[in-house]
């Protein structure tokens, strides 16, 4: 079933990990995409592997002009946009006593200010455009609990899903739906390779330990995968979603229950 065909979206941090495996469902489901990624190289890498009409974006989400530019690089090259899906995310593992300003800074920059500008530069097309559509963005089982070493990252994506609720309301009069995901322990992608490096360095454990705990953690006793993230947003992407804004969908295997 290709639910997203004639559709186009925009996906932020799309060329590696989870937002890879989103770019593929939405091609596999019909679906212009425009790959977003920090490093143009990247970004062409990712599109030419999707078999499916796409452009390369090199853009830094946290800088104003780039996303309103990365908005209409995509609709120049496929006349619209329908679907934003806000994904592009970074994370620093240390206390906070001693995460410094410009840590800080940045961990929120690129998570919450770069959804912010996501989110205002599609939805300005998208009532302009004046047909609905969608907005979807890159929380994390860590934006609806918080844990030890994962303070500015934790409150970037808690965050997310506020800015996620109050714009599900402001846009709804014009038909654009706003919903968050929330991946949780999601070993296999660049991001887990980063927080196993750090915790394990710290721990003096052997590499790879932080990963197989975070496995075992869950009620479902595994690692969840890209594939299994990008199933739910293409779901929120397509009409069967309709009625469903506002929400942040766990996708952690019962780590997170509430």
């Amino acid at each position: 079933m290709r639910r997203l065909e004639g559709k186009v979206a925009l996906v932020t941090g799309g060329a590696r990990g989870i937002g890879y495996a989103i770019a593929q469902r939405f091609a596999a489901e019909g679906a212009s995409v425009a790959v977003l990624a920090l490093h143009a190289e990247s970004a062409e890498r990712a599109a030419a592997a999707l078999g499916s009409p796409t452009v390369a974006i090199a853009a830094d989400v946290s800088e104003d002009e780039a996303m309103a530019r990365a908005v209409q690089s995509t609709v120049d090259a496929f006349g619209r946009l329908d679907v934003m899906v806000n994904n592009a995310g970074t994370i620093v593992i240390e206390p906070v006593v001693e995460t410094s300003v410009e840590t800080w800074d940045r961990v929120l920059a690129v998570n919450l200010r770069g959804v912010f500008l996501g989110c205002r530069e599609a939805a300005r097309q998208l009532v302009a455009q004046g047909e609905g559509g969608r907005i979807i963005n890159g929380s994390s089982g860590a934006g609806r609990r918080g844990n030890a070493r994962i303070g500015a990252y934790a409150a970037s994506k808690f965050g997310v899903i506020g800015l996620t609720q109050s714009l599900a309301v402001e846009l709804a009069p014009h038909r654009i739906t706003v919903n968050a995901y929330c991946p949780g322990h999601v070993t296999s992608t660049p991001m887990w390779d980063e927080i196993d490096a750090t915790a394990t360095a710290r721990s003096g454990e052997e590499a790879g330990s932080a990963k197989r705990a975070a496995e075992a953690e869950p009620p479902l006793a595994r690692a969840g995968r890209p594939e299994e993230v990008a199933a739910a947003v293409a779901y929120l992407a397509s009409d069967e979603a309709g009625f469903v804004t506002g929400e942040s969908i766990l996708i952690d295997g019962g780590l997170v229950r509430f």
